[in-house]
């Protein structure tokens, strides 16, 4: 039987039921860390989670290529996407582990990867939205047939977007200004979580054979098939490094923070805008 508990920035707020200590201490913790969204390793508390108390942690991103090119992604998008990874791998190195893509749907590789590695603890950051909500429901119950425990944290959001909704009496508040009423109540989003290092990483080891990059590296464009004749030249280069220079450079316009208004536009012009 597996256990599975939300969390929101690493702190359990509550669980399906409660955990065995002994089962904990007679049996090694070999946790898998999947991401989605979330391409970092800065104010990740489903990865923290993961590597609390286990014994090894790989963090691996499901590449579905089959779905993906369905839904209409272009090219400079899977060009930001896999310059993403490549970031994200690049930056766990330097905590000695790696980034493992793994080929194909969620719901069938998860049961080989549990088999594999041994997996006892699943983490990921909540998804709020319709489709990744039945996704992840999936995995939850593959993850319980496996007797894999699962740990969900939120941190996509500043504000849990069900607990909004809550305080709204049930329905989404349909003004800005009711939704700033709410989150006013709600009090100050959470502090973010430490950033992954060695220090926390103590005690834990990613197991990586000689083969990972055959195996589980970032692929290029054109190994994912993809016409790089037909790409744009780059404007916005992925990866969680990038992101954090352009937040530190908007944070520097102090002026401009403090004088902020939302544009005065109708939304009707705007829709008409998008439409265009």
């Amino acid at each position: 039987m597996s256990n599975e508990r939300i969390c929101g920035n690493g702190n359990p707020v509550g669980s399906t039921e409660k955990s065995s200590a002994k089962k904990d201490k007679l049996k090694a913790k070999h946790a898998i860390h999947w991401i989605r969204k979330d391409l970092r390793l800065h104010d990740n508390p489903s990865l923290l989670e993961a590597v609390k108390g286990s014994e090894t942690i790989r963090v691996i991103y499901v590449l579905d290529t089959k779905v993906d090119r369905h839904t209409g992604i272009g090219l400079n998008l899977w060009r930001f996407l896999l310059q993403s990874l490549e970031d994200v791998d690049d930056s766990l190195r330097q905590v000695n582990s790696r980034l493992f893509v793994v080929r194909g749907q969620p719901a069938d590789v998860f049961p080989r990867l549990f088999r594999e590695w041994k997996t006892s603890l699943l983490t990921f950051e909540e998804d709020s939205e319709p489709f990744g909500r039945e996704r992840d429901a999936a995995i939850r119950l593959l993850a319980q047939e496996s007797g894999v425990d699962v740990a969900v944290c939120r941190s996509h959001t500043l504000f849990d977007p069900q607990l909004v909704i809550k305080h709204n009496g049930g329905t989404p508040p349909l003004t800005y200004k009711k939704f700033l009423a709410i989150i006013r109540a709600l009090g100050p989003p959470e502090q973010p979580v430490p950033t992954l290092d060695l220090q926390i990483l103590a005690g834990c080891h990613t197991p990586v054979s000689e083969d990972h990059d055959e195996k589980y590296g970032v692929p290029s464009l054109e190994e994912l098939g993809l016409d790089v004749r037909k790409i744009h030249s780059e404007v916005w280069h992925g990866g969680e490094k990038e992101a954090l220079v352009r937040l530190d450079r908007h944070l520097e316009r102090k002026a401009w923070i403090a004088s902020f208004e939302k544009p005065k536009s109708l939304q009707t012009a705007c829709f008409l805008v998008q439409l265009e």
